[in-house]
């Protein structure tokens, strides 16, 4: 899980290009509600070491998060080869922060 939030956030064009699966996890070091749901994240990213994780310092005038349509945070979004496959919007419990990664998990089944 990666503990800091970006310095400089990508661009829409560079995540769309990421091969494999990526989070992206959008909020802020001030947030509550992120600073609440980061243990959630970490369990739920340690099932899946091999997906990349990306804090995304969100906030006004973003444009990455904008080009998500964030509005809440904390906001994950899960991308694989620059296909969005699942979001979720400020995890409550550990099934809601498992359910953005919930499509990789159906991948390995099959």
């Amino acid at each position: 899980m990666t503990e800091d939030y970006c310095e400089q956030e990508p661009t829409r064009a560079e995540v769309d290009a990421l091969p494999g699966a990526t989070l992206l996890e959008f909020g802020s070091p001030f947030c509550g509600h992120c600073l609440r749901a980061q243990p959630l994240i970490e369990a739920a990213t340690a099932a899946h070491p091999g997906v990349r994780h990306l804090k995304i310092f969100d906030g006004r005038g973003r444009p990455l998060g904008r080009s998500f349509r964030v509005k809440l945070w904390p906001t994950l979004v899960l991308v694989q080869d620059g296909v969005e496959l699942a979001r979720v919007v400020r995890p409550q419990d550990a099934s809601a922060a498992a359910a953005a990664l919930a499509p990789l998990t159906r991948d390995d089944e099959s």
